[in-house]
């Protein structure tokens, strides 16, 4: 296994490994602080990065952190790297990469072309050369576009999950919650409740209300309830109408399978889901969401830190085709991102990570209660993501989920975006809003009473 080395004045530091270097090099979080795999010092945190950015990219095809005879997702990166998409890159060093990154030369279109060619270990790696700047900077170029109902990712729109969950999936509460949603725009990207109860048969209720006042009110959007991938394979197989099949996801065999998901339980979802032919302006059928930490949780991050395996879950949701990836950046606790700067940082490192590898990454912005962050550390996060072309967002009521009691954005944060951005819905979602009343043709809310409140409050509440 080779060693990696950088001298520093008269002091050398050595890295056993390249997981090792990575680690060593990544930015201050607590999570590998947890791990032990964190710098010792901030002056061997340089020294790595310096020793990172002489490595050349071809390091990362020859070196695996994981073996693959023992990982499928190691497996998955390495017969999927596509060689040819690579060559434009393929003589230089990170350090090398992360400067053509920032240059004219890497436009949109040649880091569409590059992405196949990119596996998550380099992403990860000219992360940690980048100030949050520089993150913004190449991520705000790359346009990433999908589509089931409603088309994702065009410039100039930013998308918002409706969440309305409730302790207790009570189906009129559920019900109110997006009709508040809705009222305020919200919504294009997906209606999407994560179940208090995760079995079939109340997965399959909550689908059928989803479905009906979708149905009823013609809304061009998609509906998703975040039950697990076995449980929406079995609700396909009863008939159920299910739009989007949804499935946390990281980035090691083993943390998958603390999951319960292999790729090829995922693979057999995404067949079942593309059989029912429910989009109307695409077929991208598969919701991912992640999050750094997930892998040293389930005690099945082989040393890595946690943004480099966080990136590796990037290249399983790539094998997908997914409508969406979020990370829930903040959500698992001070212990992986201590605070508001570890969790911005965080933030920025998964959108860029994911959008340069081609994936359609958002963000639910948040944080839990016992974390050391407040909602102006969400509003800082919201804003250098709209800066850096994040195009989806999650909103609950009053920014606050009564059912997983953790902090997020409100409803009236995308509309911030949409004002101080210059940002538009979705186009089939805008043109609904707008004929039933609930914006005008500026995108803003309007002023008077709309038809939406009039035909659903009643009908939708007594369901």
């Amino acid at each position: 296994m080779p060693s990696y080395r950088h001298m520093i004045g008269s002091e050398t530091f050595r890295f056993d490994s390249l997981t090792a270097l990575l680690a060593a090099a990544s930015p201050q979080r607590s999570g590998d602080e947890l791990a032990g795999v964190a710098a010792e010092s901030e002056i061997a945190r340089v020294a790595a990065q310096m020793a990172l950015a002489d490595l050349p990219l071809t390091e990362f095809l020859a070196e695996q952190l994981v073996p693959y005879e023992e990982d499928e997702v190691t497996r998955l990166i390495c017969d999927s790297h596509d060689r040819a998409a690579f060559a434009p890159v393929a003589h230089m060093t990170v350090g090398q990469f992360r400067d053509w990154l920032l240059s004219n030369e890497a436009d949109g279109a040649a880091l569409k072309a590059l992405a196949p060619g990119l596996t998550p270990e380099m992403v990860a790696a000219v992360s940690k050369l980048m100030r949050n700047r520089d993150l913004i900077s190449v991520a705000r170029k790359i346009e990433v576009i999908t589509a089931f109902r409603t088309t994702m990712g065009l410039a100039g729109t930013v998308s918002s999950r409706l969440q309305p969950n409730h302790p207790t999936d009570d189906p009129a509460g559920v019900a109110a919650s997006i009709i508040d949603g809705l009222l305020y725009g919200i919504g294009d990207a997906m209606i999407g409740i994560n179940p208090a109860t995760d079995n079939v048969p109340q997965a399959m209720a909550l689908i059928h209300l989803l479905d009906e006042l979708r149905e009823r009110h013609a809304i061009p959007t998609q509906s998703c309830v975040l039950t697990h991938v076995t449980n929406s394979i079995e609700i396909i197989n009863r008939g159920a109408p299910l739009d989007l099949v949804f499935q946390s996801i990281a980035g090691t065999e083993k943390a998958n399978r603390g999951f319960g998901v292999d790729l090829a339980v995922l693979a057999e979802a995404q067949d079942a889901a593309l059989s029912l032919k429910r989009g109307t302006m695409g077929q991208n059928v598969m919701y991912f969401e992640t999050g750094q930490g997930a892998a040293l949780s389930a005690d099945a991050h082989f040393g890595m830190d946690q943004q480099t395996v966080e990136t590796r879950a990037y290249a399983v949701a790539r094998a997908f085709d997914p409508l969406l990836v979020n990370t829930v950046v903040g959500f698992i606790g001070p212990e992986y991102l201590f605070d508001g700067k570890q969790i911005t940082r965080a933030g920025l490192e998964d959108h860029f990570c994911a959008k340069l590898m081609g994936v359609p990454m958002g963000c639910d912005v948040c944080y839990t209660n016992h974390s050391h962050a407040d909602q102006d550390d969400m509003d800082g996060l919201l804003t250098l993501l709209s800066d850096a072309g994040c195009r989806y967002f999650i909103g609950v009521p009053g920014a606050d989920d009564i059912m997983l009691n953790y902090q997020s954005l409100s409803y009236h944060d995308i509309l911030y975006l949409r004002e101080s951005f210059g940002l538009r819905a979705a186009p089939e979602f805008e043109s609904w809003l707008e004929a039933q009343g609930i914006i005008d043709r500026a995108g803003r809310i309007a002023s008077t009473p709309n038809r939406l409140l009039a035909e659903m409050t009643r009908p939708a509440l007594s369901a």
